[in-house]
């Protein structure tokens, strides 16, 4: 017997304790070299959120409602505990969620963002908008002004407080209410006036480079709505896109190109979560998260981009009032 084995059967048999207990076992004396990593994804899990991630971040059904609500749905106790938290690895987690989808919108949308940032700089040595890229380069610094300063404000405090699943599910019901509410207010008389006024295209809708400062500026005000669980960034953005005359091709193209900026920002702002404390235990699973994120927004967007050109958001607002109303009874079973 060693003697450290000696000491712990003397302070078990000491007159204060009275009766012996089992022995201790070698492994049970072996000194805890890490900390426990409770709660912390699995690799199996960041592939299957990074994918989620990479489709719902641009499908107008809310990314950051399904986050919350699927691991509720698989049983991911853990996730779902840290979730609600002020400080947890899952905010520091879904950073690069984000980042991975905001990198494959990047990616798709290449060659129109070197376009739009060399409009941008045009405008800057010519202090005058002459062309089209120019024009939506500064309907995207405007419109993602408001998003920019309320996600500064509220971004952290409105994640925690909505990232539960009942609330998510509340919230999901409610963006499916508004692509409804997109939907039927875009055929009204004054939609169709307002674009042939602006010049509309053949189809009847308005070009995007006909949006107004003040027009920009309401979209992203809209956009920012999306700092809630369960509210669509893309929904809201082509709602408010379609209700200003603009089609849905349009509208779709708008919100993809506004997002990028504002999800790698918000990435960016929050990236020292991920290198911090916070991220210990996560970082391989976020980077492999991170990678599915992006090439399934890739894929995502490529389908999207062309399912618009002919179809509408009545589906996914059917679904986002179908999945959110069973995930509310669900949750609250």
């Amino acid at each position: 017997m060693t003697k450290r084995e000696r000491s712990c059967e003397l302070a078990v048999n000491s007159p204060i304790t009275g009766a012996k207990p089992a022995p201790l076992s070698s492994a049970a004396m072996i000194p805890t070299l890490l900390p426990p990593l409770a709660g912390a994804v699995s690799y199996f899990q960041a592939i299957v959120l990074g994918f989620l991630q990479g489709v719902t971040e641009l499908f107008p059904i809310s990314s950051l409602g399904h986050t919350v609500l699927f691991p509720t749905l698989f049983g991911w106790n853990a996730l779902v505990d840290a979730q609600s938290k002020s400080e947890s690895f899952w905010l520091a987690f879904v950073v690069t969620l984000h980042l991975g989808s905001a990198l494959g919108l990047l990616a798709y949308y290449r060659r129109a963002w070197v376009e739009v940032i060399s409009g941008f700089f045009r405008t800057l040595a010519k202090r005058r908008v002459d062309d089209a890229d120019e024009r939506l380069a500064w309907l995207i610094i405007t419109a993602s002004i408001p998003a920019g300063l309320l996600g500064l404000a509220f971004e952290h405090q409105l994640r925690t407080l909505t990232a539960k699943p009942e609330v998510a599910a509340v919230f999901l019901v409610v963006n499916g209410g508004i692509l409804f509410a997109a939907e039927r207010y875009r055929r009204r008389a004054e939609v169709r006036e307002l674009a042939i006024r602006e010049g509309a295209k053949p189809d009847g809708a308005r070009e995007l480079d006909t949006l107004e400062i003040r027009e920009a500026l309401t979209v992203g005000i809209a956009q920012s709505t999306a700092l809630v669980a369960g509210i669509s960034r893309d929904g809201v953005t082509m709602g408010t896109g379609l209700a200003r005359g603009l089609d849905h091709s349009d509208s779709a193209r708008f919100a993809f190109m506004l997002a990028t900026p504002i999800i790698l920002a918000a990435a960016i702002f929050k990236m020292p979560d991920l290198l911090g404390h916070l991220g210990d235990g996560v970082r391989g699973q976020a980077a492999v998260a991170c990678a599915v994120a992006a090439v399934t927004a890739v894929l995502t967007v490529r389908f999207l981009v062309g399912y618009f050109k002919t179809r509408t958001l009545i589906p996914f607002a059917v679904y986002c009032v179908a999945f959110g109303g069973a995930m509310v009874i669900y949750t609250l079973g």
